[in-house]
C-alpha cells in the first residue's frame, strides 16, 4: 500500500470507531517473529508484544497450524455442550497453575468480573450476608468494566462513571499494615496484581505477599491475584506468585494465554473452586473450541520451548541494557520490574519518547505517568536487546 491508502484506512477508522484510543498514525499489516510491518513496508522492533500478549512472537507456524486445524473442525458451540479442547485446556491450565478449577472468559477484564462475583458468593455462602467488602490496592489496574473499574485504584479512570459498586476499600501496595488497618468483619477478600503493570511496573515485596497470605488464612478471606499481564512466563516463572512461595485462592489470567486469540480465565482452589453453581455465571463464547485450542497450544509450547528457562537467561541481558540507560542519561532515573516485564522511570514525557521511538522503528508502551514499559515477546535474544538499546539511545540523544 502507499501513503494514500494508509491515510484512507485511518480516516475510515476515525469515522466509524468510537474514539476511545488516541492511536498512533500507523496501520500495521503483518508480523514475523519480534518484528511488525506497517502497510507502507516499514519495519518495527516490537517491545510491546500487543501489551504483553505475544509470548512466541508473530506468525509462529506451529501455533498457527494448531488454530487452523481447529478452525476446520469447530469454532463455537455453546456452554450447554462439552467440547474436547475446553476440557483439555482446563486440565492443562489447572495442573500447571496449582488451581483446582477454571472458568474461561473472553478477556482479562471478564476474568476479574468473575473473580469478584466468586468472592461475593463465597461471603454469602459463609454467613448469608451481602455487605461484604474487598480490599484492593492503590495505583492498581484491573480493567474498565464496572466491577473491574471499582477495583482499580486510580480515580482518573473512575470519576466519570460513578457511583462505583460499594464495599471496595483501598490499601497501599507493598504496605502490609495499611491492609491490616482496613480489615473488619465484612472483609471477604484481598485482590492485587502480583506485579503492578499500568500502575508503573511494581513487583510485590516478598514479606508483603507472605503477610497477606497469612492474614487471609487467619481471617478466612480469599487472596485473589491478578496475573493477567505478569503471568504465563513473563516474570521468569509460569505465574509470578510461584516465586514467592505462596499460592492464591483465586487467580486471573489472560493476555499471553491465547497468543492474540481473545481468551482469559479465572481459576480457584479449595472451597473457592465450588462456590459458583449453574445460574451464577456464564459466557456465550467463553471456552469455545477455537479459543480453548489456543490455550492448549500455548501451554504445550511453553513446555516444549522451555520458555521459562529462556526468559531467565535473557532477563539479565535486558536488565543490564536498561541499567546502562539509567547510568547514561540523567533524565532516566531508575529501572524496576521482574523478568521481561520491566520499566524505566523518566522525567521527560513518556508519550514523546514513544512517538520518537516509533520514528526509529521501535514499539514501546508507557505505564503510569512516568514509566516506559518493556514487555517484548518472550522469544527475544541478545541481538534484539542490543537493537532496542541502540534505537532508544538515538531517541534519548534527541532529548
Amino acid at each position: 500500500m502507499n501513503a494514500t491508502d494508509t491515510a484512507a484506512i485511518m480516516q475510515m477508522a476515525e469515522e466509524h470507531i468510537i474514539h476511545t484510543y488516541n492511536r498512533y498514525p500507523i496501520v500495521l499489516d503483518h508480523g514475523e517473529g519480534v518484528y511488525l510491518y506497517d502497510t507502507e513496508g516499514k519495519k518495527y522492533l516490537d517491545f510491546g508484544a500487543g501489551i504483553a500478549v505475544y509470548a512466541f512472537g508473530y506468525n509462529n507456524k506451529e501455533f498457527n497450524d494448531a488454530l487452523k486445524n481447529q478452525l476446520d473442525k469447530l469454532i463455537h458451540t455453546s456452554n450447554y455442550f462439552y467440547n474436547e479442547p475446553m476440557a483439555e485446556a482446563a486440565k492443562k491450565l489447572t495442573e500447571c497453575s496449582g488451581m483446582d478449577k477454571v472458568f474461561f472468559t473472553n478477556s482479562g477484564t471478564e476474568a476479574i468480573e468473575g473473580a469478584l462475583k466468586l468472592a461475593k458468593k463465597y461471603g454469602y455462602e459463609k454467613d448469608g450476608r451481602t455487605d461484604h467488602e474487598i480490599i484492593a490496592m492503590g495505583h492498581s489496574f484491573h480493567g474498565r468494566s464496572m466491577g473491574a473499574l471499582a477495583l482499580t485504584g486510580n480515580k482518573h479512570y473512575q470519576e466519570a462513571f460513578g457511583p462505583m459498586i460499594p464495599g471496595i476499600r483501598f490499601a497501599d501496595y507493598n504496605d502490609l499494615e495499611s491492609v491490616k488497618n482496613l480489615v473488619n468483619d465484612k472483609t471477604i477478600a484481598v485482590i492485587l496484581e502480583t506485579v503492578q503493570g499500568e500502575g508503573g511496573i511494581y513487583p510485590a515485596d516478598q514479606k508483603f505477599l507472605e503477610g497477606i497470605r497469612t492474614l487471609c488464612d487467619e481471617r478466612g478471606m480469599l487472596l485473589i491475584l491478578d496475573e493477567i499481564q505478569c503471568g504465563l512466563c513473563r516474570t521468569g516463572s509460569l505465574y509470578a506468585y510461584m516465586q514467592y512461595g505462596i499460592i492464591p485462592d483465586v487467580m486471573t489470567t489472560a493476555k499471553a494465554l491465547g497468543q492474540g486469540v481473545p481468551v482469559g480465565a479465572f481459576m480457584a482452589r479449595g472451597k473457592a473452586a465450588d462456590v459458583l453453581v449453574p445460574g451464577d455465571h456464564g459466557s456465550t463464547y467463553g471456552g469455545n473450541p477455537f479459543a480453548a485450542a489456543a490455550v492448549c497450544k500455548t501451554i504445550d509450547m511453553i513446555e516444549s520451548e522451555k520458555l521459562t528457562d529462556h526468559v531467565n537467561e535473557i532477563t539479565p541481558v535486558l536488565e543490564k541494557a536498561l541499567d546502562e540507560l539509567v547510568e547514561a542519561y540523567d533524565f532516566v532515573k531508575a529501572r524496576r520490574g521482574k523478568g521481561l516485564m520491566q520499566g524505566i522511570v523518566v522525567t521527560v514525557p513518556p508519550a514523546e519518547v514513544i512517538k520518537k521511538a516509533l520514528e526509529e522503528g521501535l514499539i514501546l508502551f508507557s505505564a503510569g505517568a512516568d514509566v516506559i514499559r518493556f514487555v517484548p515477546p518472550l522469544i527475544i535474544n541478545e541481538s534484539h536487546v542490543t537493537e532496542m538499546k541502540d534505537k532508544l539511545c538515538k531517541v534519548f540523544n534527541a532529548f
